[in-house]
């Protein structure tokens, strides 16, 4: 019977299923949003979002009789049964802010989507890497901020006066938003300021940016690969197995072919 129900809930059309309901229910989560439509086909809305919230019970019910204990083995497995459980908690009183949870639903085809969870497993096998570029804009961020606090702290205290101060100007012309208003203004009193935002812009916001794009594409390639490498071995095993089939077969032949030899030297010795 479990077997029956594992295959069930691995069939493609039943993950389509699943990924349709979960498109669907963040539709529906987000007309929730509007007061004229909740005004007019609001019970309606929660009907339906009951119904979807049960089904989406019954699979995780579905697959925990399958799979048993082994089915927490698996973190997406998790992430589904947390998203799951934190739906069926009252979102009344003190706890109506879950109801504004519910759209993390539509965080499920992540997992759904084998497409979008090959990204996310990138972005977190990426994060060790990442933190040291971190680590090294961290450093950046300090060593410019102490230079701008020293050089403009004096003429613009509003954006240089503080080492805090400057970390927060040189995160706003990190984003390249209104950057150009702060350079502009200091290069009014200190033409060579314009080496100092250039370098700073170019060190933090490109070449930062550009190391972040190569680990993770480093990291989706190197997943890649590793797929890519257990499928070959796969294959190796399944031509292993069936080479060794084959030559069980060909002992037998053989075998079969020696008795009936025998059997006919037999007969034309009795003969």
């Amino acid at each position: 019977m479990k077997e029956k129900v594992k295959q069930f809930v691995e069939k493609n059309s039943f993950q389509t299923f699943i990924i349709a309901l979960i498109i669907f229910n963040s539709i529906t989560i987000g007309m929730e949003t509007s007061d004229y439509i909740m005004n007019s086909f609001g019970r309606t809305l929660l009907l339906i979002d009951k119904i979807i919230l049960s089904i989406f019970v019954i699979e995780i019910l579905l697959k925990l009789y399958a799979y048993g204990f082994g089915f927490f083995r698996s973190g997406w497995n998790v992430f589904d049964f947390s998203i799951v459980a934190i739906a069926l908690l009252p979102a009344s009183g003190a706890l109506a802010v879950l109801r504004s949870l519910r759209i993390f639903r539509s965080l499920r085809l992540i997992k759904n989507l084998p497409r979008l969870r090959f990204i996310v497993e990138s972005l977190l096998l990426s994060l060790p890497s990442i933190g040291w570029i971190f680590v090294l804009l961290t450093l950046v961020f300090y060593v410019f901020s102490v230079i701008g606090t020293k050089l403009f702290a004096a003429s613009f205290p509003q954006w240089f006066g503080t080492l805090w101060a400057s970390m927060f100007s040189l995160f706003q012309i990190m984003t390249l938003e209104g950057w150009a208003d702060i350079a502009r203004g200091v290069n009014e009193k200190y033409p060579f300021s314009n080496v100092f935002f250039i370098s700073f812009i170019l060190i933090a916001s490109y070449t930062t940016l550009n190391i972040f794009i190569a680990i993770v594409v480093n990291t989706m390639s190197e997943i890649q690969q590793k797929i890519s490498k257990q499928e070959v071995e796969k294959i190796e095993e399944v031509i292993q197995d069936e080479n060794e089939e084959l030559r069980n077969d060909i002992r037998n032949l053989k075998e079969q072919i020696i008795k009936m030899e025998k059997k006919l030297a037999n007969k034309s010795n009795s003969q």
